[in-house]
């Protein structure tokens, strides 16, 4: 039941293929010469996380300004682009301007380009977000952040590249964690520090001594800063941060053509055509259907059973610590021949965290009443989010465990960056799919006796209760309709998944290598 939704994996693919743990003619690591880069890459990865954190709190600002959840799957899109990122990376890594750096040709503009939309945002996006005349122009909120995660996922492409030459080859593994630590940084303050400074009852209680009717800051404010900051970082960098293989000569600004792009592609078909890749693609693509509810829906669904955005917010800042130990705890139980074993376990705990979520729902109204959460709330909130952690990141780690054991070498790159696409889309789609399902399952009826035909079910007839100076009561909340359906689902998912997982996972390491392929 994540109340905040943040970016899961960062294929570190080239990092992997590199080796950043071996041994190098560097030696071991020694960040000594190398303080100003780790502290540009992880500002780098922090500016990314940026537009990440303030795509996630968009649904939290909107939720309780009378938007549908079909609507609420409309702007879900946003997140789509770092989970489809395999689809340009090729023409990213290949296609360049020597002379003035093979990464910057791609960061520099695309920074740039998002801190102009950025400000340009600002000036509508107080429209956009609809008031109590107006309602919310999702389309416009759509298309603006998707095309900013866009941007951000290209940038993340670069700076992921930039990362191996930025850096000393004995420090190079550095740059994961510059990666994991920016990025979540960067996501904070998009969106637990924006949500908390944008609302008037987290300010008025913690930050003023004289209330007001508005927050510190507004999501026009908020984009305008970034943007400013986004431009005028971008410009620093441009200027005085040069590559490390600068020169036009060096092998690594050695321009690639369309032969190299389309090569990449091939490569990356030839990586699809192995049978135990397919099935593993089909596990990864569908095994997350039993989760969608409880991880779509109930962080919106607290909220509109009476609990404050800013406190779902602020309740990932105590898990931050068990975020970064607990991938470390989890470490030697998915060292072994079989990773995934430990993801077996934890899938059906995960399960139940979908009803454990719809129950809190139900009675949260009655817990809450009109005094707001107590701490004896809080506290139940979140033990459910601690344990839906847990079983996330046990999942997450021996998966990605496993994508490191049986990537093929050769190909490490492509590889874990394919079955990583395969890992993110396998989350977006069913979330989702079930932001679109929650108002078809949801049964409503009009409380005008003279419309007792009336099911509230099109825009119309929600227009017509109205006039008539009726309200829609919701009769049966589909949320809970699919919660239930989720848990089925998963249950019998886990019938075949159980069986295929362990029988990939005893698979020789022949089934995953391209060779067959390429003689």
């Amino acid at each position: 039941m994540p109340l905040t939704k943040r970016k899961q994996t960062s294929e570190k693919e080239e990092l992997l293929e590199n080796g950043d743990n071996a041994p190098t003619e560097g030696g071991s690591s020694n960040i000594k010469g190398d303080e100003l880069n780790i502290a540009v890459l992880l500002f780098l990865y922090t500016l990314q996380g940026i537009p990440l954190g303030l795509a996630g709190a968009v649904p939290m600002l909107l939720q309780n300004r009378g938007i549908t959840y079909t609507q609420q799957a409309e702007f879900s899109f946003v997140n789509w682009p770092f989970s489809v990122k395999l689809l340009w990376a090729p023409i990213v890594d290949a296609l360049f301007w020597p002379e003035f750096g093979r990464r910057k040709t791609w960061l520099v503009p695309v920074q740039y380009l998002i801190g102009i939309i950025m400000i340009i945002m600002s000036n509508s996006v107080t429209d956009w977000l609809g008031s109590d005349e107006t309602s919310p122009s999702i389309a416009y909120l759509t298309i603006s952040f998707l095309f900013l995660n866009f941007l951000a996922a290209t940038q993340d492409i670069a700076v992921d590249g930039w990362a191996l030459t930025m850096l000393k080859r004995c420090n190079v593994g550095h740059a994961s964690t510059c990666n994991t630590v920016g990025q979540t940084a960067g996501f904070f303050l998009g969106y637990v520090l924006f949500l908390a400074l944008e609302s008037p009852y987290f300010c008025n209680k913690y930050l003023r001594t004289v209330p007001e009717d508005t927050g510190l800051v507004t999501l026009a404010s908020f984009l305008l800063f970034w943007g400013w900051i986004f431009i005028i970082t971008t410009t620093l960098i441009a200027i005085f941060k040069h590559e490390a293989n600068d020169s036009p000569n060096s092998s690594e600004n050695n321009v690639k053509g369309f032969k190299d792009v389309v090569n990449a592609y091939k490569q990356l078909y030839t990586i699809i055509k192995l049978p135990a890749v397919r099935t593993l693609a089909l596990v990864l693509f569908t095994a997350k259907l039993g989760f969608c509810a409880s991880d779509a829906v109930s962080g919106l669904k607290l909220m509109e059973a009476g609990v404050p955005r800013e406190d779902l917010a602020l309740l990932a800042v105590p898990l931050v610590p068990v975020q970064i130990i607990m991938p470390v705890m989890l470490a030697k139980h998915t060292t072994g021949p079989a990773p995934l074993s430990l993801w077996l376990r934890a899938f059906p705990l995960r399960l139940l965290v979908g009803p454990l979520a719809a129950a809190l729902v139900a009675i949260t109204p009655r817990l809450l009443g009109d005094a707001g959460p107590s701490y004896s709330y809080l506290f139940i909130l979140l033990c459910l989010y601690i344990f839906h952690q847990t079983c996330l990141y046990c999942m997450f780690v021996a998966v990605m465990a496993f994508f490191a054991k049986v990537s093929d070498p050769a190909v490490g790159g492509t590889y874990m960056t394919f079955l990583n696409t395969m890992s993110n889309l396998g989350t977006n789609w069913p979330n989702t799919l079930a932001l679109w399902a929650i108002d078809h399952l949801t049964y409503r009826t009009c409380s005008d006796p003279t419309l007792t035909d009336n099911t509230c079910s099109s825009a119309l007839e929600s227009d017509l209760c109205k006039s008539n100076g009726g309200t829609c009561n919701i009769r049966i909340d589909g949320f809970y309709i699919e919660t239930v359906i989720c848990l089925v689902v998963g249950f019998l998912w886990l019938q075949w998944g159980r069986p295929t997982i362990n029988k990939l996972q005893r698979l020789p390491a022949s089934a995953w290598q391209i060779s067959r392929y390429n003689r």
